[in-house]
C-alpha cells in the first residue's frame, strides 16, 4: 500500500469513527459490537430451541450477510446522489475525488477495502463470536469460529462487490445488468455448476485450498470488476428518463402532494424505483436460494409462501430508508401540514412501492413453487410490511440508517422485528410437521404485527414532532 492510499484509508477510518461517534456518542456507538452479540445469541438460542440444525444456521447466517453486502453495495447509488450535492452533509472522502488530487475509482476501492474492515469487526465479529456455544456443543474445534468469521467476512465482500458490479454493467446499460445476470444464471442451471462451490460458504464447508480458491475467487474478481465498471454519473439523463413512471406516480391520489414529494425523491435519485426492485429482488433470490438448499441439505422443508411473505415484508425496511433519505427533519416543521401528515403520506408512499414490487416476485415465484402455497405468504407480506413501516417510523422517524449504529436504537429495532419474524420463521420451518397450525400462526402473528404497526404508525408523528420542538 503506497503512502498516500495508506494516508487516505487511515483517514477515511478516523472519519467514520468521528461521523458514528459524533451523532451517537462515543460509548454508545463502541457497545454497538455488544449489542449486535446480545441479538445473535438470542437468535441462535431460539433457532435452536426451535430444532434447526447448525447446518441451517450457518447457511442462514452466510445468506443474511451475502444480503447485507448487497445492500450496502447500494452506496454507488447514494454516492451518485452525494456527488451532484458535493457540499452538503454527506460530503465524506469518498466522495471528494473533484477536490482532492485522486481519482474516484481509487477512493471507492480505498473506501471499500475501509468498510470491509469496518464491518467485519463490527458486526460480522461479534455474529460469527456468538456461534461459539453452539460450535462447542456440537463439538466443533474452536478454529472453526475463526473460519466462520473469515467466510462470513467473504460472505459480505462478495455481496458488496457483487452489487456495485451489477449498478456499474446497469449504468452503461439496464440490459446489459439484465443480460449478466442471466447468462449466470444460465451457467449454473445448464452447466450443472453448485453455484455454493463459488461463494465463500462453500469454503466454510468444506475447507480445502481447492475450495477456498473457488469460493474466494468471485469475491475478489467482482471487487475489481465493481470498481473498473461503477461510472459515478448516469448516462441516461433528461425528463424523457422520468415519463413513464412521472406518470404513474402523479396517478396515486395524494391531495397534500406529501406522498408524491416521497415518491419523486425515489423516482429522480439515482437507480430510481429500480433499486427498490433490486434490493426486493436480491432478498427474493437469496431467500430461494436458502430455502433450496435447507431442503436440500436437511430433512426440513420449508413453507416457501410464508417464508417469502415474511422476508420480502423485512425488505420494506430498505425502501423506507429509501424514502426518506433526503427528508429534513427541521423542514417538516415549516411545513404548513402536522409531522403526523407528512409520516401518512411516505406511508401511502411506501406501501405504493412496497406491495406491487413483493407481488411481483410473488408471481415469479409461480414458476416452481405451487399457488396454493404462495397464497399463504400473499396474505402474510402485506401484514409483515405494515408493521415494519410503523415500527420503523416510530423507532427511527426520518433517519432509519442511524438504527445501525445506534446502539439503543438498534436494541429496540432488532427486538421489535424479532419478536414478529422468529415466530413466523420458524412457523415456516415446522410447517411440514404441522401444516395447518403452522399456517395459523404465521398469519396469526402476523395480523397482530400489523395491527401494532397501525398504532405505531399513528403514534410515530406526534413523537417526532414533539421531539423536534423540544430540540429546535
Amino acid at each position: 500500500m503506497s503512502t498516500p492510499t495508506r494516508t487516505i484509508f487511515v483517514a477515511m477510518l478516523k472519519e467514520e469513527w468521528r461521523l458514528q461517534s459524533t451523532l451517537f456518542g462515543g460509548r454508545r456507538f463502541a457497545a454497538f459490537p455488544l449489542a449486535v452479540l446480545a441479538l445473535a445469541v438470542g437468535g441462535f438460542v431460539l433457532l435452536s430451541e426451535a430444532g434447526t440444525g447448525q447446518e441451517a444456521i450457518v447457511a442462514g447466517l452466510h445468506a443474511l450477510v451475502v444480503f447485507f453486502g448487497l445492500q450496502v453495495g447500494t452506496i454507488g447509488l447514494v454516492g451518485r446522489d452525494a456527488m451532484r450535492d458535493v457540499l452538503g452533509d454527506m460530503t465524506l472522502l469518498v466522495f471528494s475525488s473533484r477536490t482532492l488530487p485522486i481519482t474516484w475509482r481509487r477512493l471507492l476501492a480505498i473506501f471499500l477495502v475501509k468498510d470491509l474492515l469496518y464491518y467485519s469487526i463490527l458486526f460480522v465479529g461479534p455474529v460469527a463470536l456468538a456461534y461459539t456455544p453452539i460450535a462447542i456443543a456440537g463439538g466443533q474445534p474452536p478454529l472453526e469460529v475463526g473460519l466462520l468469521w473469515l467466510t462470513l467476512s467473504g460472505a459480505f465482500a462478495l455481496g458488496v462487490g457483487s452489487s456495485l458490479t451489477l449498478i456499474g454493467l446497469g449504468s452503461h446499460h439496464r440490459l446489459v445488468g439484465l443480460g449478466a445476470v442471466a447468462l449466470v444464471t444460465a451457467g449454473v442451471v445448464l452447466g450443472g455448476v453448485d453455484p455454493v462451490t463459488l461463494t465463500p460458504y462453500g469454503t466454510y464447508t468444506d475447507a480445502t485450498l481447492a475450495n477456498a480458491v473457488a469460493g474466494f475467487a468471485p469475491v475478489v474478481v467482482l471487487g475489481v470488476f465493481g470498481v473498473l465498471l461503477f461510472e459515478p454519473g448516469e448516462r441516461s439523463q433528461g425528463r424523457k428518463r422520468f415519463a413513464l413512471v412521472d406518470r404513474l406516480v402523479r396517478a396515486v391520489p395524494d391531495d397534500r402532494g406529501i406522498t408524491h414529494k416521497a415518491l419523486f425523491s425515489v423516482v429522480r435519485s439515482s437507480g430510481s424505483v429500480w433499486k427498490v426492485l433490486f434490493s426486493m429482488g436480491v432478498l427474493f433470490g437469496v431467500a430461494a436460494l436458502l430455502l433450496s438448499e435447507l431442503s436440500r441439505a436437511t430433512a426440513i422443508e420449508p413453507h416457501r409462501g410464508i417464508a417469502f411473505g415474511a422476508l420480502l415484508g423485512l425488505g420494506g425496511f430498505t425502501t423506507y430508508a429509501w424514502l426518506t433519505q433526503f427528508e429534513d427533519e427541521g423542514a417538516t416543521l415549516r411545513y404548513p401540514v402536522t409531522t403526523a401528515a407528512v409520516f401518512a403520506g411516505i406511508r401511502r408512499a411506501y406501501l405504493a412501492l412496497v406491495l406491487p414490487t413483493g407481488l411481483v416476485y410473488f408471481a415469479i415465484a409461480t414458476v416452481w413453487v405451487p399457488i396454493s402455497e404462495l397464497l399463504v405468504g400473499v396474505v402474510v407480506f402485506p401484514l409483515v410490511a405494515v408493521y415494519v413501516y410503523g415500527l420503523t417510523a416510530y423507532v427511527a422517524g426520518f433517519s432509519p440508517t442511524e438504527l445501525l449504529f445506534d446502539t439503543p436504537l438498534f436494541l429496540a429495532f432488532g427486538s421489535g422485528l424479532s419478536l414478529m419474524a422468529l415466530p413466523v420463521l420458524i412457523a415456516s420451518l415446522a410447517s411440514s410437521a404441522a401444516p395447518t397450525i403452522a399456517m395459523g400462526v404465521a398469519v396469526g402473528v402476523s395480523t397482530v404485527a400489523a395491527a401494532i404497526g397501525i398504532v405505531l404508525g399513528r403514534l410515530a408523528g406526534p413523537r417526532w414532532e414533539s421531539r423536534l420542538r423540544t430540540s429546535s
